[in-house]
């Protein structure tokens, strides 16, 4: 309904101003270029963020920028619930309850603890960040709900923080779009970013790391940014039309440009912690160390815990960078082992630093 309507007006010459992030992410090509055919504008910075002006400061201040990567905090549901669990060591469940109760979450919150909602707006910030079509189903979408106390107490005790990001990195070969529970460290301005607001991290090439911090929802930031478009609008009708500035800030798709692949998840290459409960036996932790070098994978820390008589010890790995196809490998061939009991659980690292 929202993509008829909208399209609806852009056909009878209205300009548009809309908060949907999903409509953007989802139908933005057909809308945009509806709008430049109709000579109108179409204003979204209220989809992205709620009233932290990050669509406009990509698309104008970062403008003489090669934007390398965007890392973000964009939804406040899910830095909610990671938040409290950090600091009061409770489960999932049991802070999702509380935030349903707070009118944080939905009665589904299925957009928010899934990573969907994140992806809607990470499809809209990579292809401002990039000058690329909007490619949402492309994106990589993992959300919060297998994420336990006990990963966030032992990312605590390695020295990181568990945050529900939005990543998007320009390689060699293509662009990176995953919205994943990534281990951060402690001193980035990410890790401190609590309850339920947001923060979008952008490394360009001229400026380096730029910060966008504040409130992501709610009704007076969201009008914020609504009334800043339409300002935006008002001052358009008023002038001679030279100076807009194009939706997704290229006017065209240049052919270099347009080429550039979202690459498939299992090609990215990331760090990783892992979890998993062994039989206490001799040799156990050995043939996982053997099953993972044979991946090219090497440990970069380990924890083991004590376990009594009959128990089984849960063993805490942390990697170094390696392509996600050959971590699926290694854990496809751990979760094999008659020692090793149930699934592992993977949550990926980013250093999220200059270099990256």
């Amino acid at each position: 309904m929202a993509r008829e309507l909208v399209l609806a007006a852009i056909a009878n010459g209205k300009h548009v101003v809309t908060a949907n992030k999903a409509l953007i992410a989802v139908h933005g090509n057909e809308i945009f270029a509806a709008a430049h055919e109709k000579g109108v504008i179409v204003a979204f910075e209220a989809a992205v963020a709620g009233g932290i002006p990050v669509i406009k400061s990509l698309r104008e201040g970062l403008g003489a920028n090669r934007i390398e990567w965007v890392a973000g905090i964009i939804n406040g549901t899910g830095n909610y619930i990671l938040t409290h669990m950090r600091d009061e060591g409770r489960a999932f469940d049991d802070v999702l309850a509380e935030a349903q109760a707070l009118g944080y979450a939905e009665a589904d919150p299925t957009f928010d603890v899934e990573g969907i909602d994140a992806a809607h707006k990470l499809t809209i910030l990579a292809s401002i960040a990039y000058g690329v079509p909007l490619q949402f189903e492309k994106a990589y979408t993992e959300g919060i709900s297998r994420v336990t106390a006990q990963d966030v107490e032992q990312a605590d005790n390695l020295g990181y923080v568990i945050k529900h990001l939005g990543i998007s990195k320009r390689t060699e070969q293509g662009l990176e779009l995953r919205v994943h529970p990534t281990l951060i460290p402690k001193e980035r301005l990410l890790a401190n970013v609590h309850g339920v607001k947001n923060a979008i991290a952008v490394m360009g090439d001229a400026v380096g790391p730029t910060l966008y911090y504040g409130a992501g929802a709610g009704a007076e930031p969201t009008a914020s940014a609504v009334v800043a478009d339409l300002l935006d609008v008002a001052r358009d009708i008023t002038t001679d039309h030279h100076y807009r500035v194009p939706y997704l800030a290229f006017s065209g798709i240049s052919e270099d440009v347009s080429q550039l692949p979202i690459m498939p998840m299992e090609e990215i290459t990331t760090a990783y912690y892992l979890r998993l409960l062994a039989v206490d036996r001799p040799g156990v932790l050995a043939r996982v160390a053997t099953i993972l070098s044979e991946q090219g994978i090497s440990i970069e820390a380990l924890i083991q815990k004590e376990a009594t008589e009959g128990e089984l010890v849960p063993i805490i790995l942390l990697t170094h960078r390696t392509l996600e196809k050959h971590m699926n490998e290694a854990i496809r061939q751990i979760e094999s082992m008659a020692d090793i009991a149930g699934p592992v659980t993977r949550i990926r690292v980013e250093s999220l630093d200059e270099q990256e």
